[in-house]
């Protein structure tokens, strides 16, 4: 019997690691990665349900239809089932005043889990490889991220009720993506995007991952993709101990005014402090776009007696108030 491709056994491992079984979504927009993933979920899942999904945003004109028409010949061609949908995610974005890449990536999300819900099928599987995990953590780095932005993507995350999405080519490379799809000969579409200078991350892609692989480090890819795994282990540590914390520390609220013991922050770790915040911030759903290590760091000032209050973006204030911390909005 003929052994099944590299990229096959790859992802039926991933599958079986992630825990995926029954329903199956996979995303796929036609490029090479995505493509690759279905070909090879086909091949695993055999005659599970499986269904193909793909979101046309608008964005590229007759580009983006023709995407759309090569995923629903290759859906034909496999006998699978595929659903579809067109957004005008500009649109969108502009109405809410919103940025375009942000607003695409929650819509196709948001949609994804619809499509996984009325399929009865509890996973949503998307194509990212070790290279976008690689590019992510370094772009993330450039930035000055922390432990938790250096876990890069995540390889299986909750997305709805009842539905998790799953990335079971994140530890494969681009190289082994592209050996499957020519050894089956598979074609697959190009987005001309990916190729704009003009986004960082394709500056990152096709610009200073190279040269790091040519000129520091030929397994950089694999390097910072264990960076990744290691900054998930070391923030799931940390963020136990912080959710402690700020269950011990936490007191009832001042109207609309979170509360908290500062001396139990005075003694706290400063990372803990910082992650105890930032997990407050998430749930009470105040802006953290601009919430960088700086105004983190200036939040920790003041909850361990090093700066009296500190505007934050967003309107929320940090203030001592005797023997407590309290947070909200500006008056």
């Amino acid at each position: 019997m003929k052994r099944p491709p590299p990229l096959v056994c790859q992802v039926e491992q991933s599958l079986r690691r992630l825990g995926v079984s029954g329903g199956l979504v996979v995303a796929v927009s036609g490029g090479p990665d995505s493509v690759a993933l279905l070909r090879a979920a086909r091949e695993v899942r055999g005659a599970g349900l499986l269904i193909a999904a793909h979101l046309n945003h608008q964005l590229r004109g007759p580009e983006s239809d023709a995407d759309e028409a090569f995923v629903r010949d290759l859906c034909a061609g496999l006998s699978l089932d595929c659903r579809y949908e067109r957004l005008d995610v500009r649109g969108v974005a502009g109405a809410e005043g919103a940025n375009l890449e942000g607003t695409a990536r929650r819509l196709r999300y948001d949609w994804l889990a619809r499509v996984a819900g009325e399929a009865g099928a509890g996973w949503v599987a998307t194509g990212h490889t070790a290279n976008d995990q690689a590019e992510t953590v370094l772009h993330r780095l450039l930035r000055g991220a922390g432990l938790k932005g250096l876990r890069g993507i995540a390889a299986r995350r909750g997305l709805a009720a009842g539905v998790a999405v799953v990335r079971p080519l994140l530890k494969a490379t681009r190289a082994e993506v592209m050996a499957y799809l020519n050894e089956v000969g598979q074609p697959y579409r190009q987005d001309r995007t990916n190729l704009d200078p003009r986004f960082t991350r394709n500056r990152i892609r096709h610009q200073l991952l190279p040269r790091l692989a040519a000129e520091y480090n030929p397994k950089i890819v694999a390097a910072l993709t264990h960076l990744a795994e290691q900054a998930e282990e070391g923030y799931a540590a940390e963020e136990e101990q912080a959710r402690a914390l700020l269950a011990a520390a936490e007191l009832p609220p001042a109207g609309t005014l979170l509360v908290f013991d500062r001396a139990r922050l005075a003694a706290a770790p400063r990372t803990r402090v910082r992650e105890l915040f930032r997990l407050a911030w998430e749930r009470e759903g105040w802006p953290m776009g601009q919430m960088g290590f700086d105004a983190w760091e200036r939040v920790a000032a003041v909850a361990q007696g090093e700066a009296a209050a500190a505007d934050l973006p967003g309107g929320i204030r940090i203030r001592y108030r005797g023997a407590v911390i309290q947070v909200g909005a500006a008056p």
